[in-house]
């Protein structure tokens, strides 16, 4: 069910911003497919999220086994449902866009990914490869942190969402905004030609620097977190033997070991310490 709900929601991403792009791009802009990409991926978290955890992107997936979240034989079964996911809305876009009077495969050239001269504004092939791997760790990196058990339960949704349409709006104009390797191989495998000679650095970009970095800046940071949190559990047991000094309540209240066990014998309770 895990694997079927990422194709779904791989094919729900890629359908609706390559959608916006492809027939509607010349009315809503570069925004508006931002904004396409951005609140279909915050649907499916929490549409498919509870069954696969809303991946529905291979570099995401492989941050998950850097961070030691999945192990790669699973990983593999995300990776091939979300280039199936992505190949088939490709596919629908691609249809779709044929129906048009003039439409044509070109149609769908014009939403993948390139650099050179098949880059929006024509960026070399160095600067497409540094911005789809730092805006991927950006990606990643959001992903990680929004999904720790720490973070607030409910929103992850929408700090991944929301970094997604602001990487897409600065990447569009370098490479069309991929960041997501499954993005690109849906489109490059039906135009074929120029989209697969290039596709190398879609896959490449995103799951290089980018995503080692990602994965490796989040975990210490959860490393960090998760001994600050052990040395604060620990605290009241060293109050024991120190019992004038305070221990920084969760309310950002200071409470003095002494005065509060004071205060609950007088209350007839027992001191908790």
């Amino acid at each position: 069910m895990k694997y079927a709900a990422e194709l779904f929601g791989t094919f729900v991403l890629v359908f609706a911003g390559l959608t916006t792009a492809v027939i509607a791009g010349g009315k809503v802009g570069n925004i508006g497919v931002a904004m396409a990409f951005g609140l279909s991926l915050l649907a499916m978290a929490f549409a498919v999220g509870p069954i696969s955890g809303c991946h529905i992107n291979p570099a995401v997936t492989l941050g998950m086994v850097v961070s030691r979240r999945m192990g790669i034989k699973e990983a593999g079964g995300y990776w091939v449902a979300q280039c199936i996911g992505a190949i088939i809305a490709s596919a629908v876009v691609l249809f779709i866009a044929t129906g048009a009077p003039g439409g044509s495969i070109a149609s769908l050239a014009g939403a993948a990914n390139g650099f050179g001269d098949h880059s929006p504004a024509s960026y070399s092939m160095a600067a497409a490869f540094v911005a789809e791997m730092f805006l991927t760790m950006l990606l990643v990196f959001t992903v990680l942190g929004a999904t720790d058990d720490r973070a607030p339960a409910g929103f992850a949704a929408i700090p991944i969402g929301l970094i997604l349409t602001t990487i897409i709006l600065a990447g569009i104009p370098v490479t069309n905004g991929s960041f997501n390797p499954a993005r690109s191989i849906g489109p490059a495998v039906l135009v074929g030609g120029w989209a697969l000679q290039q596709l190398w650095l879609f896959i490449v970009a995103p799951i290089y620097l980018s995503q080692t970095s990602g994965a490796g800046i989040a975990e210490p940071f959860s490393r960090t977190a998760g001994d600050q949190v052990a040395r604060t559990c620990r605290a009241p047991n060293r109050l024991q033997q120190e019992p004038g000094k305070s221990l920084p309540a969760p309310n950002g209240l200071a409470v003095s070991g002494r005065s509060d066990r004071l205060k609950r014998q007088k209350g007839g309770q027992k001191a908790a310490f």
